[in-house]
């Protein structure tokens, strides 16, 4: 395993996953584990909704949530999707559209107040989009974002990019790139970066695993964290692809080569922290 620089701590220390995990044994009561999940805990895929947890996900999760303080998921998706996927399990909590939603240990969603004036243009834009967009771009309505995804015909990406950037100028909207997709989402100032800020600002510890450049402002929220309290140990771990991979990867402390390594990875981390 490659050696890891943690944080911004100075000077940086190497050490390898095993190492890293050892250290976060010893303040596991204060650590708490984030993560993305398209691309991360569960592969990509050509249709959205039918994406599931990459193999032995749910198993590692639910084995490490007992004995760190909290396990997130902050996803781009929205909670009840996640809730679809990770609701039985306890102490895990789900922040959907980027933190504009959220839910505590399987309790209610609570909506970003506001994001919720802008359910209506959400649902306009939807429909246009799916009017005016060419055949094969696919329109994913989140009810308080849009996605316009080419992965299943990469030779629109540009139009499609296009026709989007040009909705989020006249809509006054705000627009986040990834990986094959463009999404819109409401004026309001909320991101990964903030919702990983908030969270960890009592915490002794942290990982995040992410793998599109969304989660980079995560990173950014563990490396400021780190700077302001050396005893907090943050680790940023980047979840290898072809699109958007190497930007991640660059800022990251340690890369995976897909969600099924993660899978394995924590497993692997288990027998150091339970």
């Amino acid at each position: 395993m490659p050696p890891l620089n943690l944080g911004n701590q100075q000077p940086r220390i190497p050490l390898d996953a095993d190492q890293a995990w050892r250290t976060t044994a010893g303040r596991s009561a204060g650590t708490v584990l984030f993560f993305d999940f398209d691309g991360t805990l569960a592969p990509v895929d050509d249709d959205p909704t039918a994406v599931r947890p990459a193999p032995k996900v749910l198993a590692a999760i639910e084995a490490l949530a007992p004995v760190v303080r909290r396990v997130a998921i902050v996803s781009a998706r929205p909670v009840d999707f996640l809730r679809d996927h990770f609701g039985g399990l306890a102490g895990v909590d789900l922040y959907g559209l980027y933190g504009l939603e959220h839910s505590h240990s399987g309790g209610e969603t609570v909506t970003e107040p506001a994001a919720l004036p802008w359910v209506p243009t959400m649902a306009e834009l939807a429909d246009l989009a799916r009017a005016e967009l060419a055949e094969g771009a696919l329109v994913e309505y989140k009810r308080l974002s849009v996605a316009l995804h080419w992965r299943t015909a990469p030779q629109l990406g540009a139009a499609v990019e296009r026709w989007g950037r040009a909705q989020a100028e006249r809509l006054g909207l705000k627009v986040q790139a990834g990986r094959m997709v463009l999404e819109l989402k409401p004026p309001v100032d909320r991101d990964k970066g903030m919702v990983i800020d908030e969270i960890v600002r009592d915490a002794e510890g942290a990982w995040y695993f992410g793998d599109d450049v969304s989660d980079i402002k995560a990173f950014a929220a563990l490396r400021a964290r780190a700077a302001a309290d050396p005893h907090f140990f943050g680790v940023c771990v980047a979840v290898a692809n072809p699109e958007t991979g190497h930007e991640v990867a660059e800022a990251a402390d340690l890369t995976l080569d897909s969600p099924a390594a993660l899978g394995a990875f924590l497993t692997d981390a288990t027998r150091h922290l339970t």
